[in-house]
């Protein structure tokens, strides 16, 4: 049954992130994977949030590994600093890489102390 629930989640988040990358797309251009970096913090803060907040297990399989599992993307996020890489864009590899990567991890620790603050 949670399988289902994850599976019903993840579809919701994975067209939430198509609309996203879209939105972001045609705003913003498409020169940098900003789309993807913005998803990708969004998530992290969500995620910490909700660990921090301790809902219900069938509600944190549905938001947690569904929804926010679908909707943030490690294997775009791979796949675009290859891209950059082959392009030799290796300033924007690196500024990419710790962008997302410092900031998923801060946006996270912010989410948690928010859910444990507020729940």
């Amino acid at each position: 049954m949670m399988a289902a629930v994850a599976g019903l989640g993840a579809a919701i988040g994975a067209l939430g992130r198509y609309e996203t990358t879209r939105w972001v797309q045609r705003v913003y251009g498409n020169h940098w994977p900003l789309a993807t970096l913005l998803i990708n913090w969004l998530g992290s803060g969500l995620l910490g949030g909700l660990t921090g907040w301790q809902l219900a297990h069938p509600l944190t399989v549905l938001l947690g590994a569904g929804i926010l599992g679908g909707f943030t993307t490690f294997s775009t996020f791979s796949h675009e600093v290859v891209m950059l890489a082959d392009q030799r864009r290796f300033g924007a590899v690196i500024g990419y890489l710790l962008l997302s990567v410092v900031g998923g991890l801060l946006l996270a620790a912010g989410g948690l102390w928010w859910g444990l603050h507020f729940r």
